[in-house]
């Protein structure tokens, strides 16, 4: 059996990965689909985090521009990660990974409170555990709550999946000669403006020496690829 190249590692997801073909809300199927890739990584032995954002339902700063105030937006917007982490859950259960969803925001119907010891404790007896409600407050995004639960949970890598292939010198659904990057330093991602994740959680994974990984998590095994050691998306470290 390989040896996983991470022992731990915190996978950041987008809402909008949920969402497949529609644009919008969840689709099952793509539910069902991460749940198995995912699960492939957890029959490694890998502890596994897992930060899900909300814009397939709802965005804070894109309802803020349409007049709604920011706070009470970015506060649906949590809510939203919750709805998908819950649909998530019950997916990985589905595929026979005993889970765990803990949240910043109090849900206990449905999720445990996000406490960093009772976290590390979940993922020491195996289980996957998705973190819901970004950090609990408003003005930040689901990528700073990913690099923040990466430090907190000592994380050794933070892997963002996307539907692109990697991080790229502009926009590649807009510009086919788009150049893909497959290494970059956090000063480059940093000084050169790379849209990868916001400052804040570039800055919260240099500081604390968590690479980032980013790639394209609707390839399949692309996950399991990059625990097995492949050279797959955009590696960022110092």
């Amino acid at each position: 059996m390989t040896v996983p190249s991470f022992g731990r590692i915190l996978l950041k997801l987008s809402g909008e990965i949920l969402a497949g073909q529609k644009g919008f809300g969840i689709d099952p199927a793509r539910a069902k689909y991460l749940a198995t890739e995912v699960k492939t990584v957890y029959e490694m032995g890998v502890s596994i985090g897992i930060v899900i954002g909300g814009g397939n339902i709802l965005r804070g700063n894109m309802a803020e521009k349409k007049g709604m105030d920011r706070v009470s937006a970015d506060y649906l917007g949590m809510l939203a990660t919750i709805i998908n982490a819950i649909t998530l859950q019950d997916a990985l259960e589905n595929e026979g990974c005993t889970t765990r969803t803990l949240t910043a925001i109090t849900i206990s119907q449905l999720a445990e409170p996000y406490i960093r010891r009772r976290a590390i404790r979940h993922l020491e007896k195996g289980r996957v555990i998705i973190i819901a409600g970004g950090t609990g407050n408003p003005y930040f995004s689901t990528d700073t709550a990913a690099a923040l639960r990466a430090t907190e949970l000592e994380a050794d890598i933070l892997l963002k999946g996307t539907k692109v292939n990697g991080v790229y010198d502009k926009d590649p659904v807009q510009y086919p000669d788009a150049k893909m990057f497959h290494n970059l330093t956090f000063r480059q991602v940093i000084e050169d403006e790379l849209k990868v994740m916001d400052l804040t959680a570039v800055t919260l994974c240099r500081e604390n020496h968590i690479p980032i990984v980013v790639f394209n998590v609707s390839k399949s095994r692309n996950l399991n690829k990059i625990l097995d050691g492949e050279k797959i998306g955009t590696f960022i470290q110092e």
